[in-house]
């Protein structure tokens, strides 16, 4: 008997590379980013004439770039600074991997060769040993730290401002923060913040001829030539564009499709391929999401979806009334349900929008599902 694998790669394969449709692929060029990473790079230029750099914010919804942007200016400078007199250090942090204050300072100062463990010390002992690193000048020369959170409001919202306390309070260090919310600086207190001093840079969603343009490169370094049919290129930028411009989804969109092509054996990707992947990424992407809310949470999604099949508007007031008769004699506070709102729309399953009412009326938050009605409530189901 033959090896699985063996068989396996014989098999028709019209891919040559699935690298480059993974989103974390830095490509050569960053196609329609020009202008954010030129932004980034202003910033930064200071680091090579030894002086730190600005703290940066970055903003914009997922799939924007904004993490590939950070990565690559990040390449850009220690590439062009190798040749200079200079000692720049880019330590890249995902906030969804290290969620506290002391996680971060301890993996940087492991990648800055300070063995620190990940559990054990006081917080005042990991930040003394970070800081000792510059004081020390154990390089020889002076030191200047370039530290990229990435979701930094995940940090922010489960573990406090501390690690913007200590960063900012650290000589030599620049801080670039990357979040997908515009109003997560309502979690940092105001000294810190005053301390942070940032420079903001928005992120715009992708329209549809920029995302096929990126798709369009991607196809050619990922696919044998001529196997992606015409349409497929043009609908997965016209489904992305819909999901607010989301390159992620659309190079999702674009793999899934050529993976089930594999499947069937097919000598092409086409269109269908593609809306058969829409609707797998979907359910897996909610599925995945439902199954590990806590109860109450799965129960605030519940009444929000019989609100929706009501076609009523959702305001926090409404959804409460519902969410008290799903849950019957269980239910959590009116202002409890706050916090799970927020916390939804962090993980892309509803959105809200605040509206006034005109005046003497105030304002009032309407809430909506992003997600399909159907797939959210086979979900719930399947959680039950």
């Amino acid at each position: 008997m033959t090896n699985i694998f063996e068989d396996l790669e014989k098999e028709n394969n019209i891919f040559i590379d699935k690298d480059p449709l993974d989103h974390r692929f830095l490509p050569e060029k960053l196609l329609h980013r020009d202008n954010q990473v030129k932004q980034i790079a202003k910033y930064w230029v200071d680091a090579l004439d030894d002086v730190t750099p600005s703290n940066i914010t970055i903003y914009g919804k997922t799939g924007t770039g904004k993490t590939a942007a950070a990565k690559f200016a990040s390449k850009q400078l220690l590439e062009y600074s190798s040749n200079k007199d200079v000692f720049i250090k880019i330590e890249y942090v995902r906030c969804t991997d290290y969620t506290t204050e002391y996680q971060v300072l301890a993996q940087l100062c492991q990648k800055l060769g300070r063995n620190v463990p990940h559990r054990g010390w006081t917080k005042g002992e990991v930040v003394n040993t970070f800081r000792d690193i510059f004081r020390t000048n154990a390089f020889g020369k002076k030191l200047i730290l370039i530290v990229i959170l990435d979701e930094i409001d995940i940090l922010l919202n489960k573990d406090g401002d501390g690690i913007l306390y200590t960063l900012t309070r650290t000589d030599n260090v620049s801080i670039l923060s990357i979040s997908n919310f515009l109003d997560f600086k309502c979690l940092i207190k105001s000294r810190v913040n005053s301390s942070l001093n940032d420079r903001e840079i928005v992120f715009p969603p992708y329209g549809a001829n920029q995302l096929a343009d990126i798709l369009y490169d991607r196809v050619k370094l990922a696919f044998k030539e001529g196997v992606v049919k015409d349409d497929v290129v043009p609908l997965c930028s016209a489904m992305a564009a819909k999901e607010e411009g989301d390159a992620r989804f659309a190079l999702d969109l674009l793999r899934t499709a050529g993976d089930i092509a594999s499947e069937e054996s097919s000598d092409f990707v086409t269109s269908n391929h593609v809306r058969i992947a829409k609707e797998r990424i979907e359910h897996n992407k909610v599925a995945e999401i439902i199954s590990t809310l806590p109860t109450q949470q799965q129960r605030v999604l519940e009444a929000i979806l019989n609100l929706t099949n009501k076609n009523e508007e959702i305001t926090s007031g409404k959804l409460y009334e519902a969410y008290t008769e799903v849950s019957k004699q269980d239910a959590v506070t009116y202002r409890r349900i706050f916090d799970f709102i927020n916390e939804l729309e962090m993980l892309g399953i509803i959105s809200t929008n605040t509206i006034s009412r005109g005046r003497g009326k105030g304002r009032t938050n309407i809430i909506k599902l992003q997600c399909d009605e159907d797939l959210l409530e086979a979900s719930l189901l399947q959680s039950i």
